[in-house]
């Protein structure tokens, strides 16, 4: 993969991590908001330029919760084209009682570094409360969804080059959230996504951060994202893995 692409897809997964800092959730039902930005101008040897921009907003009640995120990349490196990431997703939570609860989300992704033309995903299901305390909540959730995906190019997928693809697979995750201290809480969520369309083939993912405050409006974050593709297509690596840095602002 030449080093422009390389360093392009870098920075596009790098994006959801600026937005994983976890968002003040309250159940009172007033919206909150997360929002991170982010740029990068280097000259000499190599020009480049990057910006990149994500919000996170919640509404949580006793019974349910309501988000939605969005992330913008912009990558300009020498003389190549512009590379550009969009995506946007939703998610709602509804207690069926103190412990389980239904869930609906939807995901659109545009990801041109990663042959991706568009992407998008529903999903619904069912999900527990392991720990539901203050300082302390860990979920467990299983359901099915429905993706399709476009490519920029044709991509050789269960044997046959598509420039398309439609699948149904489930979804089994677990995630958690840790007030460590009045200034400081830690986030994490694994996932694991078999393909039922194509037998054996399935992605998964795991996100954490840590965020600490440095004033009621600001705080320091550092992330960590681990991405597996059984079946990425041509040219491109089945793991990818990524540490960073951020600043995010918050409206509460």
């Amino acid at each position: 993969m030449p080093p422009t692409r390389l360093l392009a897809a870098a920075c596009l997964v790098a994006t959801p991590l600026l937005s994983f800092a976890q968002v003040t959730v309250k159940d009172d039902g007033q919206w909150r908001a997360l929002f991170t930005a982010g740029a990068s101008l280097s000259s000499g040897n190599s020009d480049s330029t990057t910006v990149n921009l994500s919000g996170e907003a919640v509404k949580a009640t006793k019974t349910d919760k309501l988000s939605f995120n969005g992330r913008a990349l912009y990558l300009k490196n020498d003389d190549d084209e512009a590379e550009q990431r969009y995506a946007f997703g939703t998610h709602y939570q509804r207690d069926i009682n103190d412990r389980i609860f239904g869930f609906g989300q939807f995901d659109a992704l545009k990801d041109e570094p990663a042959n991706l033309s568009s992407r998008l995903s529903v999903g619904t299901g069912l999900g527990y409360h392991l720990i539901k305390q203050d300082n302390v909540t860990w979920d467990v959730s299983t359901g099915v969804g429905y993706t399709r995906e476009r490519y920029v190019e044709p991509s050789v997928i269960d044997g046959v080059a598509r420039d398309r693809y439609s699948h149904t697979e489930l979804l089994f995750a677990e995630e958690s959230n840790h007030k460590i201290s009045d200034n400081t809480t830690l986030k994490q969520r694994l996932a694991y996504l078999p393909d039922l369309r194509n037998s054996g083939e399935f992605r998964a993912t795991f996100d954490g951060g840590i965020s600490v405050a440095m004033t009621k409006r600001f705080s320091l974050t550092a992330t960590v994202q681990h991405r597996y593709d059984s079946n990425p297509g041509d040219g491109l690596k089945k793991n990818d893995t990524l540490f960073i840095t951020g600043v995010s602002y918050r409206i509460d």
